[in-house]
């Protein structure tokens, strides 16, 4: 046996790595990491240094969640090689999941954000707010299009951009300034799902920066052409010219039970010469 003031006990090799001793144990009995030396008399086991970054590789592994035994396969055929390609799998897996919890802190933002808006609205205010450029996904729809189909539609774009959950992302719906401006406020054109993170690229409709003009509806659809009227006014009298699409969200489907409590956010961008 090597002489003892150059093996650690299997205390102090597990509190050297911030584990506990029985998963060295465990390790040993399931033949994937084995102990330097084990006293013939007493069975103690001891480690040496040397062994240190093979258990971080190991633990590194499965902070990854490598299942066991990918890590045995691996530990009986160590080489630069295969540890390479392990790792590239798990990096391109962290990245994906890395992605996805940013989309999801976003939501989870933006629905802290529309509690807050909630909290503390005037729903009769209308106002200018700042917005950065979007990149959203459409589906075109007419009067004609069923609920049915709109939810066939959306489903389909959701699979295609690979999303697990539909708190993913955020839908609306998009109706275009010209009907509005004609009084065909049910001319409903596009509806919208925006994804955290999206990247601009062809097909993908881009919402533009600027200033917009915000207002909310409380109710249902019926009653949403009085809305619109009150924004023509409100714009009219400003001096503000709307383009493009009136975009709209729900920003309360969570909290309430009843359609009449039902708020809509409203987003219309205004013209950067009406200033």
């Amino acid at each position: 046996m090597e002489k003892k003031e150059n093996l650690l006990t299997i205390g102090q090799f597990a509190a050297l790595h911030g584990i506990n001793k029985k998963t060295l144990m465990w390790y040993d009995e399931i033949g994937l990491f084995r102990p330097a030396v084990i006293h013939p008399e007493n069975g103690y086991r001891y480690y040496n240094y040397y062994q240190s970054p093979i258990l971080e590789t190991i633990l590194l592994l499965r902070e990854l969640d490598v299942p066991i035994s990918e890590i045995q396969k691996f530990m009986k055929n160590r080489s630069a090689e295969n540890l390479k390609s392990l790792l590239e799998e798990r990096i391109t897996e962290l990245d994906h999941n890395i992605i996805h919890l940013k989309a999801v802190k976003k939501t989870l933002c933006n629905h802290h954000q529309n509690m807050i808006t909630l909290l503390t609205m005037d729903l009769s205010k209308i106002s200018i707010i700042e917005k950065e450029e979007r990149c959203l996904i459409t589906v075109d729809i007419d009067r004609d299009t069923s609920f049915e189909k709109e939810v066939e539609l959306i489903t389909a774009e959701t699979t295609k951009f690979q999303l697990g959950r539909l708190h993913d992302a955020s839908y609306g719906s998009m109706i275009s300034v010209c009907s509005l401006q004609n009084g065909n406020f049910d001319n409903y054109t596009k509806l919208f799902i925006e994804i955290p993170f999206l990247a601009p690229k062809a097909g993908l409709h881009i919402q533009p920066k600027g200033k917009y003009l915000r207002a909310f509806h409380k109710g249902g659809w019926d009653s949403i052409p009085l809305r619109y009227h009150a924004i023509l006014d409100y714009a009219k009298k400003q001096g503000f010219t709307l383009s493009g699409f009136s975009y709209e969200k729900g920003i309360n489907e969570t909290v309430i039970e009843q359609i009449e409590d039902y708020i809509i956010q409203i987003e219309i961008p205004i013209l950067e010469s009406a200033y």
